[in-house]
């Protein structure tokens, strides 16, 4: 996928600003990290994956 790291950028940027603004707490932070971590080990990887290939693929044909 071309754009993982993209997305990562933009994921830990959202996680920031949950952590800045306080709508999101250091611990929940950490399990949110883990989990996305321990996630991407499993056999759901590739359903993860193919889910989000297809919402980044369908987002320029919303206006369309």
């Amino acid at each position: 996928m071309v754009i993982t790291i993209p997305l990562v950028l933009l994921l830990a940027a959202a996680l920031l600003l949950l952590l800045r603004f306080r709508a999101l707490g250091g611990g929940a932070a950490v399990v949110a990290v883990l989990f996305g971590f321990y996630l991407a080990s499993t056999d759901a990887n590739d359903t993860v994956n193919g889910l989000v290939s297809a919402i980044t693929n369908a987002i320029p044909n919303i206006g369309s």
